[in-house]
């Protein structure tokens, strides 16, 4: 079993709860308890699963959508400063196990880059993890540069996870079982990936660094797409959108446990942006950690895609 630092682990402090149980309000109860129950711990059992896995170190984010749902700005930015605060008592309870990503205010551009830069020189995070959009506004609007600005002066990571759409897609409308993981969340966080390359943002901010789950979204698979369309509708960049991608992007394996999808990631992004993750409690740690064991893969990558990768880009060991 080879060692592995995991990059999309969630818990939920108190405060937070709030917002959370709103989106899993169709779910059984059954489920929804057993989820609440995980996200909450941070003892034995949550390191009895990261053992299970071979997982030796933990950055565990807020489970969305948190704050970035709150339409009271201050409200907003004191429960996401308390939330970082309870998150940082409980790594501090295992430092060698946990690390942290921020919680942010994203309603207040100045306020989010206020808490980054405090969760990351002082409470020692690396870096954040940002739930989609906030009340409707994308990471690309240009009311958040100064956040962009100072994330790329901390050089520091943003991971984006999913979250619902402001509106499900027409197409979806009356299906069962494409909408939220299965198809619409990939879709919409893929496309908010997206509005930061066409948009610009990491021509402006060339320090800036964007992590993305389930192996990219379906970016990995679309670069040469991406370049032509962008060159046919005459896209104004400096460079090819892929040339963004490779260079402000990395990805992790969060609830894609399958070869070919991750032999695509390390093909289009190359072996030095591919990390593990296991998406705890929403997929099985096990199962995750156990295929990154048996996936056909040279050693050397192996190694690099469990723990290498992560140790390098977020400074862990």
């Amino acid at each position: 079993m080879v060692k592995k630092i995991a990059l999309e682990e969630h818990a939920l402090c108190p405060s937070l709860a709030e917002y959370w149980h709103p989106t899993v309000a169709d779910v059984p109860a059954v489920v929804r308890d057993r989820l609440l129950d995980a996200l909450t711990d941070f003892g034995d059992r949550r390191l009895a699963s990261m053992d299970r896995a071979g997982i030796a170190k933990s950055v565990i984010g807020i489970a969305g959508p948190g704050v970035q749902v709150e339409t009271d700005t201050a409200r907003a930015i004191a429960k996401a400063k308390a939330s970082n605060d309870f998150l940082a008592t409980e790594v501090a309870k295992q430092p060698s196990r946990y690390a942290g990503f921020a919680h942010l205010p994203l309603q207040d551009a100045a306020a989010a880059a206020d808490e980054l830069q405090r969760c990351v020189e002082q409470l020692n995070f690396r870096g954040a993890m940002v739930n989609g959009h906030t009340l409707g506004r994308y990471l690309d609007d240009a009311a958040y540069a100064p956040f962009w600005e100072r994330a790329a002066a901390l050089n520091t990571w943003i991971y984006l996870h999913p979250a619902d759409p402001v509106a499900t897609m027409p197409s979806l409308a009356g299906t069962y079982g494409l909408k939220r993981a299965t198809w619409e969340w990939g879709v919409e966080t893929g496309t908010h990936a997206l509005r930061l390359v066409f948009g610009g943002v990491f021509d402006r901010h060339p320090g800036a660094r964007l992590m993305l789950g389930h192996l990219g979204e379906t970016l990995p698979y679309l670069l040469w797409r991406l370049d032509s369309r962008a060159q046919l509708y005459g896209v104004k960049l400096p460079q090819p959108p892929s040339f963004y991608i490779k260079r402000n992007i990395a990805v992790t394996t969060s609830g894609m446990c399958s070869a070919e999808p991750l032999a695509c990631a390390l093909a289009a992004l190359g072996n030095d942006r591919v990390c593990f993750a296991s998406d705890h409690p929403f997929e099985d740690a096990g199962e995750a950690g156990h295929f990154l064991d048996a996936v056909a893969l040279p050693e050397e990558v192996r190694v690099a895609v469990a723990s290498g990768n992560a140790a390098t880009l977020l400074g862990l060991s």
